[in-house]
């Protein structure tokens, strides 16, 4: 999350910085004419128009003959209803609202009623919304199943226009195309004119009936608007995808106010001033949490049970039983359900509001001392002391649970994206019905659709199971659980990651290029470089390669920010997928859904109970290890950005085995001098130690994986040491040292050097273990190069 800003005015909800410049009245959808010419012509005109232009008087099929028939008996009936045009009568008679059942209104006194009768009426039909001569409204046509009507009317209104949007869909699916057709020919029905005159306004109206009348598959099939976009029939400052103009966007303060229906106008007007006094240090998700507690829980609640108070000033037993009510979470009718568990905080926050009250009638008395009043919560009531203490060891405890058993996570998700790419390959090379094998279970798979998902049925529960989501969401499940464990990053940040987040630094001593790793601000509004270690390089380098899928840049999209309420440029994120017929950003609850399912499929159990991993708990075990492998912990709290190395000891589990070693270490320095190196802010000197640490890292055989701080304990024996990350370039090098010890090896046992013999067979075993680490290195995937921009010209190595 960002910093709050400012307020965005009415008739701009939704927009990004750049859609503001828009006038509120563009998104407003044409209004519906009365009347135009094609539904003021006479009959006979009306008919020799319609009738040479949708049928072929020589022909005489059987299709022409009955909508000859089907328009002169639709007219006899429209005729004899009132109004002075044809809509008029249409609208009066009554079939507009009937839907789907309009024909029952013509057929009323004919007895029997055949099928053919229906047929001739809606041929006819067909021919007066073609020829526009009615426009029926939205709630007919979605529940019309005529295409031959729908195609007609594309081809005698405006073929040019809808050719142009074809050829503009061509990527899509066939089934998408027809869809997004069939939604520009209802607006075209609806609203008149041509595709050209189409407005945002019309596309909002459209998709707000088809949510009306639920029809299906509305809301996930915005081709339409997107075509629209893309060939230019939307101006320019219309918003990329249609998703901004269906939320709310960002509320004022005097809005967010306002949805408590608040009784006393002067208490609305103080929390309102209040709120906007307050905005500038909060983002905008703290601003209505605090807004929340003062609006609904506190004061809306004073006036439901005290009608008529005005006034801060409360008496003891009005604010005693207050306290009381907000202390459980109530139903409907006021019966408590449960305790409420952030009881506390929202104390704490009507506590400030009269703290800050008092406060600032010091320096704008004519505005603020009026409402000073004795607060009505002691401070003792809003310690949380107990509370935080409790929930410190509630998680330390957790993360002492989950660190040893991360390795089982890190196999588990690896194995699960491995069977689920298996499954849906199998799948694809299997014939339609065909069964066939994947993982050891049986399959058959299913009738092949459009959407161009693979569908199969599990032959041993019977159950049809959608093998395209499962791979998808174990992959993002093992990308995420990567990411987070290497790098301790937030769920926002490491969603907001792009491709633009890569930096070159060059390190000045040696000129080797590092890849760095730009975190944008989340919680703070100060950004990070983090390293990318060649574990993190190789799972972006998956992500990547999956995202662009064969294309030369990653998709540019659009990503909504549910606590900010605001939506970021069009931007190449990582971590985005394709849905139905776009590309759209991952949100949070995808990512939790996909932990979920993959914590269930893991069945890791902890003291008898199965354990579910959450996104935050990787960021918990990221510090703890770090600090646990000897990482000054103020080294630690700039890696994870905190600006408070408090902050960051309250992610740290402390083990009982660590308290032992730390305190002795503590009493040795201290009976020398009493230094607070490990909680005070990084020196430059401190910074550029820890990075040349990694300029000792690259030896002959490849990287070395040895902490910052810890000494070498193989004395440069590379070859035994487990540590060292093999190269997979340098696997000649290796095979020379390997066959220089197996000579050494013959002659040691030739002279008899029997404890020459031991060493040489430990190192011996040592690289042939290395040389395997090379081969499966080398039958990996090819690595995809990141893109990587050039170093820029600010960074350095005291700018991180």
């Amino acid at each position: 999350m960002t910093a709050a800003a400012p307020d965005i005015a009415p008739g701009t909800i939704g927009l990004t910085e750049a859609d503001t410049t828009a006038r509120p009245g563009d998104w407003v959808p044409r209004p519906d004419e009365e009347s135009w010419w094609q539904t003021r012509q006479d009959r006979q005109a009306l008919v020799e128009r319609l009738l040479q232009a949708f049928t072929d008087p020589g022909a005489g099929r059987t299709r022409d003959k009955t909508r000859r028939r089907g328009l002169g008996k639709l007219l006899d009936w429209i005729q004899r209803q009132p109004g002075e045009t044809w809509q008029d009568r249409w609208l009066a008679s009554g079939a507009d609202a009937a839907g789907f059942d309009w024909t029952d209104l013509p057929l009323r006194d004919r007895v029997p009623v055949r099928r053919h009768h229906r047929d001739e009426l809606s041929s006819g039909l067909a021919l007066l919304v073609a020829g526009q001569v009615i426009r029926p409204g939205y709630r007919w046509l979605l529940r019309q199943r005529n295409a031959l009507m729908l195609a007609e009317t594309r081809a005698a209104i405006d073929p040019e226009g809808f050719g142009n949007l074809d050829v503009h869909m061509q990527h899509a699916a066939g089934w998408a195309r027809s869809d997004a057709m069939n939604k520009l020919t209802w607006i075209v029905i609806r609203k008149g004119g041509f595709v050209a005159d189409i407005v945002v306004g019309d596309c909002v109206e459209l998709t707000t009936a088809l949510q009306e009348h639920h029809f299906r598959g509305s809301a996930g099939r915005p081709l339409f608007y997107a075509a629209l976009k893309k060939a230019g029939v939307l101006p320019a400052a219309a918003p990329e995808r249609l998703r901004v103009l269906r939320l709310d966007g960002r509320r004022s303060i005097e809005q967010i106010v306002d949805g408590y229906g608040i009784a006393c106008r002067p208490v609305r007007d103080l929390l309102v001033e209040y709120l906007s006094e307050r905005a500038p240090d909060l983002d905008h998700t703290s601003l209505r949490s605090v807004a929340g507690t003062l609006c609904r829980l506190f004061w809306r609640d004073l006036e439901v049970h005290h009608p008529g108070i005005g006034s801060l000033r409360l008496e003891p037993a009005v604010a005693q039983a207050w306290k009381e009510r907000l202390a459980h979470i109530r139903d409907a009718d006021g019966k408590p359900l449960r305790p409420r568990v952030n009881y506390r905080s929202e104390l704490v926050f009507v506590r400030a509001f009269y703290e800050d009250i008092a406060r600032w009638a010091a320096d704008d008395p004519a505005r603020w001392a009026p409402w000073v009043a004795l607060c009505p919560i002691k401070a003792s009531e809003v310690t949380r002391k107990k509370a935080q203490a409790r929930v410190k060891a509630r998680m330390d405890q957790r993360t002492r649970t989950q660190l040893p058993l991360l390795p089982v996570l890190l196999r588990a998700v690896e194995q699960q994206r491995k069977d689920a790419e298996e499954r849906v390959n199998a799948a694809r090379q299997a014939p339609a019905e065909g069964r066939f094998m994947a993982v050891g279970q049986g399959f058959q798979r299913c009738r092949v659709g459009q959407s161009g998902r693979v569908f199969a049925t599990d032959l041993a529960t019977g159950k049809r199971r959608d093998l395209t989501h499962e791979e998808q969401a174990a992959f993002w499940s093992w990308a995420t659980v990567e990411v987070l464990r290497h790098t301790g990053i937030r769920i926002e940040e490491m969603l907001e990651l792009t491709h633009h987040s890569f930096v070159a630094y060059t390190l000045p001593t040696t000129g080797e290029v590092v890849p760095m790793l730009q975190v944008a601000p989340s919680k703070t509004d100060a950004e990070r470089l983090l390293l990318v270690s060649p574990e993190l390089a190789e799972v972006l380098t998956a992500i990547i390669f999956r995202v662009r899928a064969g294309d030369a840049a990653l998709p540019l999209v659009s990503a909504y920010d549910v606590f900010e309420q605001t939506w970021s440029p069009p931007m190449p994120f990582l971590f985005q997928r394709r849905f139905g017929t776009e590309d759209r950003p991952l949100t949070r609850s995808y990512i939790r859904e996909c932990l979920v399912a993959m914590s269930q499929a893991a069945q890791i159990t902890a003291g008898g109970q199965p354990l579910e991993w959450r996104p935050h708990d990787f960021r918990r075990i990221f510090v703890t290890d770090a600090i646990r492998s000897g990482l000054p912990p103020h080294i630690a709290a700039k890696v994870c950005g905190h600006s408070a190395v408090d902050t960051t000891m309250g992610y740290a589990a402390i083990y009982p085995e660590d308290v032992i070693a730390h305190h002795r270490a503590f009493i040795a320095r201290r009976r020398a001098e009493r230094p607070s190196e490990e909680y005070r802010d990084v020196t430059t000197t401190e910074w550029d130690e820890f990075l040349a640490h990694f300029e000792l890292r690259k030896v002959a055989l490849g990287t070395c994986g040895r902490d910052h701080g810890t000494p070498c304990q193989h004395e440069n024996a590379c070859v035994r040491c487990p540590l060292l990350r093999v190269d997979p370039a340098q696997r000649p090098r290796l095979e020379e040292i390997h066959a220089n010890l197996a000579d050494r090896l013959q002659e040691a046992k030739d002279q008899g050097w029997l404890g020459e013999v031991a060493a040489i067979e430990t190192t011996m075993a040592a690289a042939q273990q290395k040389l395997t680490a090379m081969r499966e290195l080398e039958d990996r995937r090819s690595v995809t190069h990141l893109g990587m921009p050039d170093v820029r010209l600010s960074t350095g190595r005291t700018g991180l």
